[in-house]
């Protein structure tokens, strides 16, 4: 929201007989809070046409270069189709905003998230068209009128009716049910359905140029006029209302107006400002450009539900704060320069500043005057302090102390610099001044006269207070703190003790000292101090720095009266409440207006009465009327708007305007980046914060903070509720306001793309069976075909393993068989060596034989014999036999032998067959019929014949063939 400037502001004041009056009672004083809006904020043209307000507590005004909204915080412009002016604005309650300008009328509302213009000309029957403005707009039910100076236009059930005149029209005013408008040189007109009735006048003619109708008490209306000023009409006749508001519509000449808080009328000038009356024409406020609007035309006015008073203006749009709690005055012409002290005193108000004293009347009652300050002869010159004490007024100055009455003021101390006076008993006051403390007595008139300046003390005294032992406590700006016990006329410092770090004051730098409730406090950056007399040492007071928060370390405590009392940390200030033990009210934000105004470190608030205090500022004063907060607090808040939905992921884009009304926004996963802005559309001067939480982000509420917009970045995928609050001056809570949106998924993760993947998993799942089912069958076979092959593998092994048991069965048959023949073979050889062994015993024992006369065989006979048993020996069929069988046993020994030895003879191959069975030499010489002799010798020839090596057994040899 767009900070006021209170430096435009003139005057706020009430009048003394204020506790009586009702809270909605518009002070006649001074001026109250004023908000401007200069076009650099709202950047849009400079006039204003028209205001209007919606029932969320929209703000639209019709402007130069378009329709203005306003929510609080933010301001957005929209043109109009051709860039027209907007010289009337309306709305209805379903949410439709009208606007009228040359030629054009239409209507706006919220469609597709965005603000969007529906033009109504189009519906004008036959070939009629606009050719001048539209001025006026009302609501009325169901049906909407538009009004220019030729016709008026009434829009019902989609379709527009045309209302005419022989003459042209000047305005339509709209008086609770009934419309009257001006018909120019016949006088006003009643719009009854779609017809012109003539307002009934048995007086004179109302002068010309109406341009404000309003409704008046018993049913009368309140006509003004341009030129002429206000008449009231009863229903019969004219007459006019003899007011002191005449005269100044009449100079300023009346351009509008409208009735506020019931029972009091605003009007708006061409030439100055605003003037606000009550019923019987009274004057109660005058507020222009040197009291703190921008411009002293003003276009346009309107009085909100809120007692706000809103000018749409030839340059700006400011907001009156009407029944507000503080009202200012302030020196916009450099008159009386700073004001450090201000008092009502004998119906004067006294400024002290300081180029001198200033005083104006104070007026009482409702009737408005301004103030003609004044400078009190002899008084130029800083002013420290006003203090009224026992019904004189006494006012420190730089050049000593005075006492004042009426305009003039009595010197009663020449010692300069009274910084603080303050009462010791009835009849003696102490004073701090520049160079220490000085002493007032009562003189037998009962007036404060100078009695002396206390003597062994010479210290600037800023602050000085008494505690309840009766010493003196005075305060150095830099020096720390001194105790002073004075002697019993109070003439004297009879004790000093001063006091510094070392006695547990953070610094000795901006140590205060006040009285809270009878306690002697002390001020530091740090928080409040007490001091233990025991222990001769300061301490934090814990309880109350922490009931306090941030006025803990307020430099200043001023008494408000009824256990009530002014904090001020350094330029903020709070009313705080002591009423209630053990609790502490703290009132701060309805004075932020005034944060940094008041003269720091010299911050003066007297008080009026038990309910109003006058607050010196920087260049005039504030008062404040404590009886105008009962009202504030009954404030019902209206809810908060979500403004807008921008996205911020990489350029700036508005999602939606539509806020709290919008439903269903998507946003794409890729711009998941957004800002939410809303805004409380209360338009009081007020301290607002917010409190957001957003459903599937958030766990907990946010902390409370003034911010009115929130970022948030890389949402996930899925649905969301944004929920947002508002509370004023940390007291009354909004009702919950909540938005919900969607963060779609990825383009990966839509639903298309869900599709897809289904189908493609189905698509990858078939295939995959279909390739599984190929890869299977495949398998199938190379199995089948590695198990054939196994197969195969196993029965040729089988075969391989059946046929080497076979070859094997065979050569073991074979060698048995071999062996069997070997045998035999031996068996054979044996025989036969058997044979020629008995052949050759018998060949020996026949030689032994003697005939039957003991004589020798004859040789002859011994031949015959020999030569038989010689055949029988040297028998080839024997040797044959042998052989065959030899051959049966050894099939290749003699086919290798002839084959790699050609030249053996037979008896060489006898030999050798006998050698290869290893028969003995001994058999061998009986089968060769030799002798061993001859069978060594025979063994030798076969060895060379064989080539033998001589290392070489001959038998192996053979053995091996």
């Amino acid at each position: 929201m767009i900070k006021g400037t209170l430096k435009y502001f003139l005057l706020f004041v009430l009048f003394l007989g204020a506790l009586s009056t009702q809270a909605d009672d518009i002070k006649s004083i001074g001026v109250p809070y004023i908000q401007n809006y200069p076009k650099s904020v709202y950047l849009s043209g400079n006039q204003n046409w028209s205001v209007a307000k919606d029932k969320n507590g929209m703000m639209y005004f019709g402007n130069t270069e378009g329709l203005l909204v306003f929510d609080g915080k933010y301001w957005q412009q929209y043109k109009m189709p051709n860039g027209q002016i907007v010289r009337s604005v309306a709305t209805d309650s379903k949410g439709n905003v009208y606007t009228g300008g040359f030629g054009e009328f239409g209507f706006w509302r919220m469609e597709g998230k965005h603000l969007k213009y529906t033009s109504l000309t189009g519906l004008i029957p036959g070939k009629s068209k606009i050719t001048d403005e539209i001025w006026k707009i009302y609501v009325d039910g169901n049906r909407i009128i538009f009004q220019s100076f030729k016709a008026v236009y009434i829009y019902q059930d989609n379709k527009i009716s045309i209302i005419k005149n022989s003459s042209d029209f000047l305005f339509l005013y709209k008086i609770d049910k009934r419309f009257i408008i001006e018909a120019l040189g016949k006088g006003l007109f009643e719009l009854s359905g779609n017809k012109l009735i003539a307002l009934k006048n048995t007086g004179a003619p109302l002068p010309g140029n109406v341009l404000s109708i309003l409704p008046y008490k018993e049913g009368k209306l309140l006509i003004g006029t341009s030129k002429f000023g206000l008449f009231v009409y009863d229903g019969e006749k004219y007459s006019p209302f003899i007011s002191p508001a005449n005269a100044f519509l009449q100079t300023y000449q009346l351009n509008n107006g409208t009735q506020v808080s019931g029972k009091y009328y605003a009007f708006g000038t061409i030439l100055n400002g605003v003037i606000i009356i009550d019923e019987n024409g009274v004057i109660v406020q005058q507020i222009n450009k040197s009291s703190g609007l921008q411009n002293n035309t003003v276009l346009s006015i309107f009085a909100d539900n809120e007692k706000n008073l809103w000018a749409g203006l030839d340059n700006g749009i400011d907001r009156i704060e009407l029944n507000s709690s503080l009202y200012f005055y302030f020196d916009k012409t450099g008159l009386f320069g700073t004001v450090y002290s201000s008092l009502i005193y004998g119906g004067n108000i006294y400024l002290g500043t300081n180029q001198g004293l200033f005083y104006s009347p104070w007026a009482a009652g409702h009737s408005f005057s301004s103030f003609d300050f004044k400078l009190v002869p002899k008084s130029q010159g800083q002013v420290w302090e006003l203090n009224e004490i026992d019904g004189q007024l006494l006012s420190g100055h730089n050049d000593g102390t005075f006492s004042v009455k009426g305009n003039a003021i009595e010197k009663i101390s020449g010692l300069s610099g009274g910084w603080t006076i303050k009462k010791l008993n009835d009849d003696y006051l102490i004073q701090g001044a520049y160079n220490g403390l000085v002493l007032f007595k009562k003189d037998v008139t009962g007036k404060w006269k100078f009695d002396a300046k206390v003597a062994n003390f010479a210290q600037p005294s800023r602050y000085v207070e008494r505690d309840a032992k009766g010493d003196i406590w005075v305060s150095h700006a830099y020096k720390g703190l001194y105790k002073l016990t004075l002697s019993p006329d109070f003439k004297t410092v009879t004790s000093t003790k001063y006091y510094d770090e070392h006695n547990g004051l953070p610094s000795s730098y901006n140590i205060n000292l006040f009285m809270l409730e009878k306690t002697l406090l002390f001020s530091s950056d740090q928080g409040f101090l007490t001091y233990d007399e025991i222990s001769n040492r300061f301490t934090k007071y814990q309880s109350l720095n922490k009931a306090l928060g941030s006025f803990s370390r307020s430099n200043k405590i001023i008494n408000a009266g009824q256990k009530k009392y002014w904090f001020i940390n350094h330029g903020k200030m709070a009313l705080v409440n002591f009423n209630q033990p053990g609790k502490i009210e703290i009132d701060s934000n309805r004075f932020s207006v005034l944060d940094g105004r008041m003269v720091q470190y010299y911050e003066n608030i007297s008080k009026i009465s038990d309910q109003m205090y006058l607050i010196s500022v920087d260049d005039g004063f504030v008062i404040y009327n404590s009886s105008q907060q009962n009202d504030r607090k009954k404030t019902t808040l209206p809810a908060v708007l979500i403004r807008k939905i921008d996205d911020i992921t990489d350029t700036y884009q508005t999602i939606s305007e539509a806020g709290s009304t919008a439903q269903g926004i998507e946003i794409p996963f890729s711009r998941n980046n957004i800002r939410i802005s809303y805004a409380l559309p209360y338009y009081r001067q007020a301290k607002i914060k917010f409190q957001y939480y957003l459903e599937g982000y958030s766990r907990i509420w946010s902390d409370w903070s003034a911010a009115s917009q929130k970022d948030f970045t890389n949402l996930g995928r899925g649905n969301y509720k944004f929920l947002v609050r508002a509370k004023i001056n940390d007291q009354t809570i909004s009702e919950i306001t909540s938005f919900e949106f969607t963060i779609l998924p990825p383009f990966y993760a839509s639903n298309w793309a869900l599709a897809f993947y289904f189908i493609l998993i189905i698509a990858l799942l078939i295939l995959g069976k279909k390739l599984y089912e190929k890869k299977l069958l495949k398998d199938q076979t190379s199995i089948t075909e590695k198990l054939q092959a196994e197969k195969e593998a196993y029965l040729k092994k089988e075969a391989e393993a059946t046929e080497k048991q076979i070859i094997k069965l065979q050569t073991e048959k074979l060698h048995a068989e071999l062996a069997g023949k070997n045998r035999e073979l031996a068996n054979s050889a044996m025989s036969l060596v058997y044979k020629n062994e008995l052949l050759q015993k018998i060949s020996e024992e026949i030689l032994k034989l003697k005939d039957e006369n003991g004589k020798k065989l004859s040789e002859d006979q011994l031949r015959k014999i020999q030569k038989v048993i010689d055949e029988g020996m040297n028998d080839e069929r024997d040797w044959n036999l042998f052989e065959s069988s030899f051959n049966e046993a050894h099939e290749s020994f003699f086919k290798k032998l002839k084959a790699n030895h050609p030249d053996l003879v037979p008896n060489d191959l006898k030999l050798c067959a006998y050698l290869h069975m290893n028969m003995s030499s001994k058999e061998m010489a009986s089968l060769l019929n030799i002798s061993l002799r001859g069978v060594e010798i025979r063994r030798y020839r076969l060895r060379k014949k064989l080539n033998v090596p001589h290392d070489k057994n001959l038998v192996e040899f053979l053995m091996e063939l």
